[in-house]
């Protein structure tokens, strides 16, 4: 049956496929990836709206990546001694490998280190890591063949996008294990994700009347000596993260209307005094979604509210004025060579070093995890306000919306309360920085190791479970302005979100369980800057744009 599916979905002669691939058209606005640095943003194109990719087409270039796959020939013909191609790999480097077996080596290397475990990277995450790969590759210093490029260019465009298991790699000397699942797929011996169905790579080659690649020497250390996975998951871990900034600066202004709380701690002379621009950011967009820019009304007689309100920019402005070392951190890396040895095709060397450590992305994801779980905590604690009476200020107990005769028998967010305090444990206690971990292994050749694609898994964690408690917010947040009797007061932005959470929440007036609609605002959160409402859409080009 398998056999079938394969066989409809994929048709066509191998020449015209891989050049269709390569050089695909203009008109379906690829990304070109070897003489321009990607962005994280074209990363996630490629990864999550299947925007095609092609290669360069300039003569340049092309002589570039062939100068690199000729000088290794070059010294192979010349019986030089190189690391990974007539070596063993690792602390097996003083072994020997014979002409005759250099070219066998590669296909040993994908093999070997096909002992992957943990759950598998979805599709998107997988793509994300062979565009990441392949931007490396495509730099031109790795020695690798034209033909290898436009195998990866192939599986990119025709959606054939290998499985990989999310766990086994220390960070140093790269993504090895994981990024051993893109060679074991080129050469036809692993799985691959084809629509919705896992398939042997084999039976696609058989389909499409393709012959599996064979690795040239060198070929399998390049592809699988480097960042790929752990940088691939930081473009993803990045984007996500900045949903989650904005979700909960919106919810934040609505809390403080819902909270009756003082809009004037948000007061630009004050926050002037304190020159961190997001922070900045953060309160002025405060200012304006409750619309309060005019700064000269009257205080609540409560001067002072809660941090969870009053400190809010502080907190996810941490993350706001991060987020230009991060994009510079993660982007450096992406757009870097990191395997090793690299082959300089200009000056015709072989450059033994250690680029393929992860240690910038391992900080990177280090650090945005412990940004994001304190965002989680901030938004545990004002849900905490919501729901309690004692200091909710006259909001029903738990926000619940039942009529008096009913009050007795239904608890509102009481429950959902308990789960935000929950995701919230489990997200602060996932912030211990994996970089610090580092271990001995590999007969201690490699004694020092980054362990940044641990980091970048932990945040990916950090992230859905912040996600869970900001669709819990999401919830409780509307509730509390339909209870005020706020809902048509509201600024533009403020009435635009409404309407988005409102797409997947219903008013909560009798008891009943949530679980789809929070999935649902989970998994739309992704897509919260796609709303077609030009106050929203201001709002988040005015966030990406804070730095």
């Amino acid at each position: 049956m398998q056999q079938a599916v394969v066989e409809d979905q994929l048709r066509g002669s191998e020449q015209n496929q891989l050049g269709q691939s390569a050089q695909h058209s203009a008109s379906k606005h690829a990304i070109v990836v070897g003489e321009s640095n990607l962005s994280i943003e074209d990363v996630l194109r490629v990864a999550t709206e299947n925007v095609p990719v092609a290669l360069p087409s300039s003569a340049e270039w092309r002589d570039l990546i062939q100068r690199g796959a000729d000088f290794l020939d070059q010294l192979l013909q010349e019986d030089g001694v190189i690391y990974g191609v007539t070596t063993g790999y690792g602390d097996s480097c003083l072994v020997a490998v014979s002409i005759e077996q250099a070219y066998e080596l590669p296909l040993q290397l994908s093999r070997f280190h096909g002992c992957g475990l943990g759950q598998n990277l979805d599709v998107i995450t997988a793509r994300a890591v062979l565009v990441t790969r392949l931007c490396s590759l495509a730099r031109g210093y790795s020695g690798v063949s034209m033909a290898l490029l436009e195998r990866l260019v192939w599986m990119l465009n025709e959606n054939i996008i290998p499985v990989i298991p999310s766990e086994g790699s220390v960070g140093a000397s790269g993504d090895l294990t994981p990024l051993s699942y893109i060679a074991g797929a080129l050469v036809g011996e692993r799985d691959v994700y084809l629509g919705d169905q896992v398939v042997p790579m084999a039976q696609v080659y058989a389909a499409r009347g393709m012959q599996a690649l064979q690795l040239r020497p060198k070929e399998g250390l390049a592809l699988m000596n480097g960042t790929a996975v752990m940088t691939a998951m930081a473009c993803l871990n990045y984007k996500k993260a900045q949903q989650i900034a904005l979700a909960s600066t919106l919810i934040t202004a609505l809390n403080v209307l819902a909270l009756e709380g003082n809009p004037s701690h948000f007061d630009p002379v004050l926050f002037a005094q304190k020159p961190h621009p997001g922070q900045q950011h953060i309160a002025a967009q405060l200012r304006q979604w409750l619309n309060r820019e005019d700064q000269t009304e009257s205080q609540s007689p409560r001067l002072q509210d809660r941090y969870s309100l009053r400190c809010a920019p502080h907190i996810i402005g941490v993350f706001e004025d991060s987020q230009l070392w991060l994009r510079q951190f993660i982007e450096n890396e992406l757009n870097s060579s990191n395997d090793n040895p690299l082959i300089d095709p200009v000056n015709l060397r072989v450059l033994h070093g250690g680029h393929f450590y992860g240690g910038h992305i391992a900080q990177a994801m280090d650090s945005l995890k412990i940004m994001i779980a304190n965002i989680a905590d901030l938004m545990d604690r004002q849900l905490a306000q919501l729901v309690d009476h004692k200091m909710n200020h006259g909001l029903p107990r738990n926000l619940t919306g039942a009529s008096t005769e009913r009050l007795a028998l239904n608890h509102g967010f009481k429950a959902v309360q308990i789960a935000v305090s929950a995701w919230t444990a489990e997200a602060l206690k996932q912030t211990l920085a994996a970089s610090i971990f580092s271990r001995s292994t590999e007969c201690h050749n490699q004694d020092k190791v980054s362990m940044g694609t641990i980091a970048a898994r932990d945040a990916q964690r950090v992230i859905l479970l912040t996600e869970q408690v900001i669709a819990a917010l999401c919830c409780a947040s509307i509730q509390a302005i339909e209870l005020r009797g706020l809902s048509q007061q509201l600024s533009p932005v403020l009435t635009q979100f409404k309407h988005w959470v409102l797409s997947s929440f219903t008013y909560l007036q009798e008891d009943r369980p949530l679980q789809h609609e929070l999935q649902q605002l989970v998994d739309r959160l992704e897509n919260l800057a796609l709303l077609h409402s030009d106050p929203l859409n201001r709002a988040m080009q005015e966030n990406a744009n804070v730095c």
